[in-house]
């Protein structure tokens, strides 16, 4: 039984003792505070049923942010380092109201609250978080809880039971259309070079950095994939291997890259090895890449936008000149390199190439990815011939 304390504090409060236990050698004890008996007899209670289910009370003042360090320093020896950049960056949202706060005092509605708020507003964006962020956090905080439920601290995972608003975005991402892949055959640029690769082989940004002439065979019309980058922080850091063992693949790229390369390897003075660099020569890093791919968008969007409506109200000159392109609007969308990965996906799908196939060109390490791609693109493409149906029974009765 729990030990009384008969005496009340100052505060009105009445304590009473409950027995732990011996740790090293000593017998502790664990003091709990009531308004009345029949509140401190309760927690008290409470704390001989957590002793019984091998919860340590002794640790139930850990916070959230101690766990979750705990969490990341074991992520940091597994996953890369832009994954963990990415983890890092879950737990800060996490933090920013459950840091401080005892991971026994933390219910699902707590983490509900942060997973609300951001999906009304994300101040990092300046947007509503999409539904993949969104699923992101609440699978970190779901880990964290999850490891401090292994080591015996909290009985029971609250985010578990956290549910992602119904209307978060899903993040836009789509194939460029057959007028959108016209604009970058018909654009040189020094993105045009990427643009095209990714476009007509799929390699991600991580593996189109550091390719090098070596890596492809004109001749037999192939890519070597054989190493990547990671983007930490602003520099690329060098990897000798993919990003995953079905990542390092050999592409077969269709005869309109080959003869783009071929025109651009003979037109390549700079003499270095790497078929895409910044404007230095060098390998790219985060903000030269950056800073290219909004030229080009810049690019793309005076060349193809139309300015009809902008002009009228402005009454300002159709734009000729992408020298201060920051002060026009894009009418253009702002697509970025990952929808020409997904283009290649879904010009793989149109030519009727199996899925099997497809998750070998696209380095996919579980074909379940290439499956889901697939099964969204065959839902689309049908949806689309019933609407030409529904319009052609709607003119002809």
């Amino acid at each position: 039984m729990p030990k009384k304390q008969n005496s009340r504090r100052k505060d009105g409060r009445i304590p009473v003792q409950v027995y732990l236990g011996r740790i090293d050698g000593k017998r502790r004890y664990k003091t709990v505070y009531g308004r009345t008996q029949k509140e401190a007899d309760e927690k008290a209670l409470q704390i001989k049923i957590a002793l019984k289910k091998g919860i340590d009370v002794m640790a139930e003042q850990d916070t959230f942010g101690q766990w979750a360090e705990k969490w990341l320093k074991l992520k940091s020896s597994s996953v890369s380092a832009s994954q963990y950049g990415t983890y890092k960056s879950a737990i800060d949202h996490l933090d920013v109201s459950l840091k401080n706060v005892p991971l026994s005092k933390i219910r699902a509605c707590d983490i509900q609250e942060v997973i609300s708020d951001l999906a009304e507003y994300n101040g990092n964006s300046g947007r509503p978080a999409a539904r993949r962020t969104l699923l992101l956090i609440r699978s970190a905080a779901s880990q964290v809880f999850g490891l401090a439920v292994d080591n015996r601290i909290v009985e029971y995972n609250p985010a578990d039971a956290v549910k992602i608003p119904a209307g978060a975005p899903q993040g836009h991402r789509r194939a460029l259309t057959d007028k959108e892949q016209q604009w970058i055959i018909d654009t040189p640029h020094r993105a045009q070079r990427p643009a095209m690769i990714m476009m007509y082989a799929g390699l991600r940004r991580g593996e189109l950095i550091p390719l090098t002439w070596g890596d492809i065979d004109l001749c037999s019309g192939t890519i070597s994939v054989n190493k990547s980058v990671e983007m930490i922080g602003a520099k690329a850091h060098l990897k000798n291997t993919a990003k995953t063992p079905c990542s390092i693949r050999v592409i077969d790229i269709p005869q309109r890259l080959v003869n783009f390369l071929k025109s651009q390897k003979a037109a390549d003075a700079k003499g270095s090895d790497l078929v895409c660099t910044a404007a230095n020569g060098k390998m790219l890093t985060k903000t030269s890449w950056r800073t290219m791919w909004n030229s080009y968008l810049a690019a793309l969007n005076v060349k193809y936008g139309d300015f009809t409506d902008y002009c009228k109200a402005t009454k300002k000159k159709w734009p000729t000149s992408v020298y201060n392109p920051g002060k026009l609007p894009m009418m253009i969308p702002r697509f970025t390199a990952h929808w020409l990965r997904h283009t290649f996906a879904t010009l793989l799908y149109m030519a009727g190439v199996d899925v099997l196939t497809a998750k070998e060109q696209l380095g996919h390490s579980d074909i379940k990815t290439t499956l889901g791609i697939y099964t969204h693109l065959d839902k689309k493409f049908k949806r689309k011939s019933m609407n030409k149906l529904n319009k052609y029974l709607n003119a002809s009765h």
